[in-house]
This record gives C-alpha cells, sequence and structure tokens, in this order.
C-alpha cells in the first residue's frame, strides 16, 4: 500500500457517497454514471460509488472481439442477456443477478497511476471476500480478484481527466452458467466463482455492497456516506431519459 499511495493525492478528510441502487438496467446504469462523471469533473459532487445488479447483460470492452461471443443472438435472446459495446478497458464480461456491481466514480488529483487504481480496486475485493470467509488473491498476469485459478472479481475502468468511470462485478450468488455464453475476459483455460460457490451459501448482494463500499473508501484514504438513490438521482440525470441516450450500441 506504500507504493500506491504515493501516485495519489488522498484527501483523509474527504468524503466518498455511496449509494444502493438496486438492479438497473445496463444503458440506464451508464447513462447515469456519465452524468455523475460530468458533475464530479466540474466540482459539482463529491467521490461517489453506485452499487447495483444489472439484468442478464454481456459487455464487450475497447479489447474485445467478436471472437469473445460463444452465444449467438437467438442463444442470447432465448435466454434474456442484453449485450453492449462498452468504453471500459478489457474484454468480455457479464452482469447479472447475485452479481455486486460497483462503479466508483472518483477523483485521483492531477498525479495518477491506472495500475495504481486498480490495484486498489482488488484490495477493496479480496477484503470483501475476506469478511465472507473466502480467501481470494491478485494474479501478477491477470486483473482481477481469484481463487485459485477462478475468478471471483472482474475489473474494467475507464479514467478521463483523473475522474474514473466503470468499475468492478463481484460474484455473490451469481448464475455462474451464463458466463459459458462468452470467453470470460479472453481467458480460455480459466473459469469463475463465487461467494456461494466458494462457501455454499452468502449474504445478499445488499449486504455485500455495504462491505464493499466500507473497503473501497479505505484504501483510497476516504470517509463513507451513505446516500438515498433519489438524492443520486438529483445529482445526474432522470433515469428515465436514460435509455435514448446515443452513446449506447445494442448488438443484436
Amino acid at each position: 500500500m506504500s507504493e500506491i499511495a504515493e501516485v495519489f493525492e488522498p484527501r483523509p478528510s474527504s468524503m466518498v457517497a455511496a449509494s444502493w441502487l438496486g438492479r438497473v438496467d445496463y444503458p440506464a446504469a451508464w447513462s447515469w454514471q456519465r452524468e455523475l462523471f460530468l458533475a464530479r469533473l466540474e466540482g459539482d459532487i463529491e467521490d461517489t460509488v453506485m452499487l447495483l445488479e444489472h439484468p442478464p447483460t454481456y459487455t464487450l470492452g475497447r479489447r474485445a472481439s467478436e471472437d469473445d461471443l460463444v452465444y449467438d443472438s437467438p442463444q442470447r435472446i432465448a435466454r434474456g442477456i442484453s449485450l453492449f459495446n462498452v468504453d471500459r478497458g478489457g474484454r468480455a464480461t457479464y452482469h447479472g443477478p447475485g452479481q455486486l456491481v460497483g462503479y466508483p466514480i472518483l477523483a485521483l488529483g492531477e498525479r495518477y497511476d491506472v495500475v495504481a487504481y486498480l490495484r486498489r480496486l482488488e484490495e477493496a475485493l479480496i477484503r470483501t471476500a475476506a469478511d465472507l470467509g473466502v480467501e481470494a488473491h491478485r494474479d501478477p498476469e491477470h486483473t482481477g480478484v481469484w481463487v485459485g485459478s477462478n475468478k471471483l472479481g472482474a475489473i474494467g475502468v475507464k479514467i478521463t481527466r483523473g475522474i474514473t468511470m466503470h468499475g468492478f462485478a463481484f460474484n455473490v450468488t451469481t448464475d455462474l452458467e451464463m458466463f459459458r455464453g462468452i470467453v470470460p475476459c479472453g481467458l480460455q483455460d480459466r473459469w469463475v466463482t463465487s461467494i456461494q460457490a466458494e462457501n455454499g451459501s452468502a449474504p445478499s448482494v445488499k449486504e455485500v455492497g455495504a462491505l464493499a463500499a466500507n473497503h473501497v473508501a479505505d484504501v483510497f484514504s476516504r470517509g463513507l456516506a451513505w446516500v438515498h438513490p433519489d438524492t443520486l438521482r438529483a445529482r445526474g440525470s432522470a433515469l428515465a431519459t436514460a435509455e435514448h441516450d446515443a452513446h449506447e450500441e445494442l448488438l443484436t
């Protein structure tokens, strides 16, 4: 942590506002993120962490290709899985019920290191797993959080002018069979796991979100304040208009 801390400008007195948003469609959450990003860029809001679940969704990051898809369009439709190209780093991943998704919108300061930011997110997830009785670790070659050779938490981010978007996906009670429709993170020889798969049971995603939020605030030297979703919504755009955003591209 000492080496990582040197590449950030932590402000111990600053706060991160966290909110549990429940289940949110991917396009709506993406648009909401961007509105919060713009507000953070202008200094109108403090650091924020959106915590939520998505309906079944595959996303393809900037390094992904069509070869990362296993299920074709009819197979995805039959399973009720949406598909989106997104502007985060990384390749293909799955989001769905039972998975904690966290979108930190943080100001890292003028001096920041992308790799160090990823390591801090990993540390927050490793600590969250430990709270739940699961010993997770980093992989020296692949971003994310692992249990053995199986991925427990995926991370994909975008940083613009020192402000972060996108974030992490942490499998709690996720239906792991849904990952068979993609090559997760482009890794042919790896699989995925969840807290439930490791322990036989797991708390609710909302409860795990509370643990993760505390660790995110801690690793970035912020205090934590919980806000109501309506308060967070007021800081961005109304969700009613989110699905009309021109930047979303639905693949069929």
